[in-house]
Parts: C-alpha cells; structure tokens; sequence
C-alpha cells in the first residue's frame, strides 16, 4: 500500500476568484441571494487550508466585518452542498470543516494527545471503495477514513 502523507498549501493565485464564483453560481440556481456576509464567510474559509470550526472562524472574522454565528451557522450547509467545504470530524462537541473545492481525496491521521492533523492519500481506499460498491449494487457518493492515535512526536515524548 503507499501512503503519502501532505502539508496543507496555501491557495494558488487565482484560485480562490473561481472558487467564489462557483459559490456565486451555486447561490443564484437554488434561489438564494449573493450577500456580503456569505462572500465574507466563503472567501475566509476558501482562504483557510487548515482544519477549523465554527469558534475559529468566527474570531477570524470577527477581526474583520461584523458577522454573527448564525450567519456562518446558516452559511455552512450551502458551502457543504455547493462542494466547497466538507465536515471532517467531530471533536470535544464541535465539528470541523476543510474546503475541498480543486483537492484530492484524502484521509486523515488524528493524534489524541497533541491533535495534530495529518492528510494523506491512498488510492487502495478508493479502489476498495469501488470494488465493495460494485459487490453491493451501491452507488457511493464518496467516502471518509480517520485513523486516530497518538503521533511519532507525541509517542517520543513519552519515551
């Protein structure tokens, strides 16, 4: 099996005006309106490479334009829905969430001491994905896999 563990880049130039723009698409065929608080919202995850939850992105913005939890609450699902942002796990009562718009797949190793998050990829998971669908009569809509633990760093400090 490979397995290639990545860092989290920050977003290419140019990037982010065609992410805003699927969002803005997304927005106008379902009905809803393009507003200043969902621009500021999806612009400040799209920019974010980083695992984050709702706590995290409301004090960073909260640094820059007056927006309230429930707008990024209600902001969340039409990001998850328009691909954007994807809930990645669930921890101490809050979920987090990570933009996938032009990402590959990826899984993640958690470490339950210091809560480091790493990514990694490993096509086997999508060709065994595949292969019990395929077994099953089942059309997936994607899949997640977490592996948590505790890291090399963690595990040497314990030594």
């Amino acid at each position: 099996m490979v397995v290639s563990r990545s860092k989290v880049e920050p977003p290419p130039s140019g990037e982010l005006v065609e992410e805003m723009e699927a969002f803005r698409t997304f927005l106008r065929d379902r009905g809803y309106r393009v507003t200043k608080e969902r621009e500021a919202i999806a612009k400040s995850i799209l920019r974010n490479r980083d695992h984050f939850d709702v706590d995290e992105l409301f004090l960073s913005l909260r640094s820059k334009t007056p927006i309230s939890k429930a707008s990024i609450y209600r902001a969340i699902p039409l990001l998850i829905e328009s691909g954007l942002l994807a809930e990645v796990y669930l921890e101490n009562g809050h979920m987090h969430y990570e933009r996938v718009y032009g990402r590959e797949h990826h899984s993640h190793l958690r470490c339950l001491k210091c809560h480091s998050i790493f990514e990694f990829s490993a096509p086997e998971l999508t060709n065994l994905e595949k292969r019990i669908c395929r077994q099953e009569g089942f059309k997936s809509q994607g899949h997640k896999f977490e592996i948590w633990g505790i890291c090399s760093v963690c595990q040497t400090e314990n030594s």
